[in-house]
């Protein structure tokens, strides 16, 4: 993902080694969210506890990511004092750890709603394909973020908005299926469906937030920004 330029051969190896190791680490964490969201999906179709209690309780392995990619970008700021490309670079894997961590904490509220609702289910029959093809989308979505920040790959990225575009439609579709005159499961199901609607879409979005970040540190254009 990351290339270290304008340093001396010596330093510009521990540079590249530290940069590697940080794309390394991203890539590893989005393999590690897109696994939780996987687990918190089934958690929701099946209403399986012990996946909710699995996928809560990982979110700390997560958050431990997290502020070890600090660290690491911390070290790099202060011994390096990046400029200009390699300071767009750096920032960038900070940018990106806090995306990832967010993932994560969506990821672990789907699995809270399972767990919540325990031992009755949380969809209802004419909802559930829809949510089980959200959560394949988006864990997919992360796997393609992972596959973007090891290799650099412009056109992959752009595929990445596709499947964005997919995620969305599902979203727009949930909120059609639960405000039609032929929802009668209630008030609290609906509200419940709805907030994981957002977080699955949520969650796409800073997926897809990943991969236009490493097009940033490739072309050096910014991302355009998520509509909220």
């Amino acid at each position: 993902m990351f290339a270290a330029r304008g340093y001396p051969d010596s330093v510009r190896d521990a540079y590249q080694d530290k940069l590697d190791q940080l794309a390394i680490s991203l890539a590893s964490a989005c393999e590690l969210v897109a696994d939780a969201l996987d687990k918190a999906t089934q958690a929701l179709l099946h209403a399986d506890l012990q996946l909710a209690e699995q996928v809560i309780s990982d979110d700390a392995r997560v958050d431990d990511f997290r502020a070890a990619a600090e660290e690491q970008v911390f070290a790099l700021l202060a011994l390096q004092a990046p400029v200009a490309t390699d300071l767009r670079i750096v920032l960038s894997g900070l940018h990106a750890a806090m995306a990832i961590e967010r993932m994560g904490d969506l990821a672990e509220h789907i699995a809270t709603t399972a767990r919540r609702r325990h031992p009755h289910p949380v969809l209802p029959a004419e909802v559930a394909p829809y949510v089980a093809e959200m959560g394949r989308i988006g864990s997919s979505l992360a796997r393609g973020a992972a596959e973007v920040i090891q290799t650099r790959d412009l056109t992959r990225a752009g595929q990445l908005e596709a499947d964005d575009d997919a995620m969305d439609d599902l979203h727009r579709h949930l909120f059609t299926v639960l405000t039609a005159p032929s929802w009668d499961h209630g008030v609290a199901p609906a509200v419940d469906i709805t907030l994981i609607g957002r977080f699955y879409e949520r969650y796409a979005d800073h997926a897809v937030a990943l991969a236009r970040r490493v097009v940033y540190i490739v072309t050096g254009r910014m991302p355009r920004p998520l509509v909220p």
